[in-house]
């Protein structure tokens, strides 16, 4: 028993060492980035088990990006009105309440203190007594009448009278600044409830990418559609491939971000988005997919990131929307459903058919290799490769063939011919 437990101790042994010489952890590379060294190849580690690829923007089109130890917080206090728009409802709300309910103290405590000082509170029953504001006779009935101020609801019941300087001031303080926080807040609340981010909500982005043959050549697509009757005005289309990359000097570039032409040059990137639309990407030279074939794609770790922007209709200002395709959402030889379909004077759309594909003929070769054989096959049949380089080899072989002396006389030649020209 005790041989037995020994040799099986060996065993795990002998497994964790050589678990230890083909770990990653082997691989010191302490001034390297995390997102270098995890681009490290590793033989074993890499083959097992495949990686997570981590999204840069999620499907709902949010940035999965969290700022950390910043530290120039008096920044977002330069912007105080944006940073109360992006603030979350719960946070607005607490600080709209919080603004008017401190101000409304604040202005109270004054009023009491003017009375207070006056001697207001010791006359309170003194019918001869003209104090700076009636019917005060305590802290809450000054935080009442500092409400109806800055509010100018005026019931009537508690007002100012002509005999307090230091009163009538005070009021016309408190009523510019309270159409300033009236203004400022106001503002920022209507602001926040016209933002349109719900408005992009209803702009919709295929699940799923395809490649697949358009005009003959290969082409990257995915489809995007508006659910409301209010259009999108001046809208527009572009798509970024996010990758990491490493430059030939071994500087490491995370989240490179590289643009995917979706019809720049030939005006297909506006749209008039009033049905759903395909976006076609022509995978040619300038692609980043020029040398990626079926086989290749899903060891690629990329994602595309699409964007829409434009006007919305209602309101006039710019919407955005968002999403991402990763390397498993991008399918290779499919196509999309048609959703648009002729009716009795009208067209149709059928949004459950907007995210369906359908798979279609496709070769797996990459589009470098495509063209490179639609090249070949355009060339005359007694042309190859091989003759060529034959026939530039025997070419080299009669030039070091030749004499010393029939070389010279070629460069006298060469030579006459161009002294007779100078002359």
């Amino acid at each position: 028993m005790a041989k037995l437990t020994e040799s099986m101790t060996n065993v795990l042994e002998g497994d964790s060492m050589d678990q230890d010489v083909e770990s990653p952890v082997a691989i010191h590379q302490p001034k390297l980035p995390k997102q270098a060294r995890d681009d490290l190849p590793r033989h074993v580690s890499r083959d097992r088990t495949k990686r997570k690829i981590q999204r840069y923007v999620r499907k709902d089109g949010k940035c999965n990006v969290h700022h950390g130890n910043v530290r120039e917080t008096y920044r977002y206090l330069t912007d105080i009105f944006t940073t109360l728009v992006d603030l979350k409802w719960r946070f607005n709300l607490l600080i709209f309440v919080m603004v008017y309910t401190v101000t409304w103290l604040f202005f109270g405590m004054i009023w009491w203190l003017i009375a207070y000082i006056r001697g207001d509170m010791d006359h309170i029953e003194d019918p001869s007594w003209t104090p700076c504001v009636t019917n005060l006779n305590g802290f809450v009935s000054a935080f009442l009448f500092s409400i109806e101020t800055e509010t100018t609801i005026g019931y009537g019941y508690r007002v100012i009278t002509d005999k307090c300087p230091e009163g009538i001031i005070l009021l016309l303080i408190q009523s510019v600044l309270g159409s300033i926080v009236n203004a400022f807040m106001v503002g920022c609340m209507f602001v926040k409830i016209s933002q349109p981010k719900k408005r992009a909500e209803t702009l919709v982005f295929s699940t799923h990418a395809v490649i697949s043959m358009r005009d003959g050549k290969l082409c990257l697509m995915f489809r995007v559609g508006d659910l409301r009757n209010s259009h999108i005005v001046e809208a527009s289309i572009r798509a970024k491939l996010i990758k990491s990359k490493q430059t030939s000097e071994g500087e490491f570039i995370p989240l490179n971000q590289t643009d995917i032409n979706v019809g720049y040059y030939t005006g297909d990137d506006r749209l008039f988005l009033v049905s759903p639309l395909i976006i076609s990407h022509e995978i040619n030279q300038q692609s980043p997919f020029w040398e990626i074939s079926k086989a290749q794609l899903p060891k690629e770790e990329l994602e595309i990131v699409v964007i829409l922007e434009g006007m919305v209709e209602a309101t006039g200002m710019t919407c955005q929307a968002r999403s991402s395709y990763i390397t498993s959402e991008i399918l290779w030889g499919y196509r999309f459903t048609p959703v648009l379909t002729l009716e009795d004077g009208f067209y149709e759309v059928d949004y459950n058919s907007f995210h369906e594909t359908y798979e279609t003929s496709t070769p797996s070769l990459s589009a470098k290799e495509l063209a490179e054989l639609a090249s070949r096959a355009e060339l005359p049949l007694s042309w190859s490769v091989s003759s060529k380089l034959n026939q530039h080899a025997e070419l080299e072989t009669e030039e070091e063939d030749k004499s010393p002396e029939e070389q010279t006389e070629r460069n006298g030649d060469v030579a006459n011919l161009e002294n007779e020209s100078k002359v």
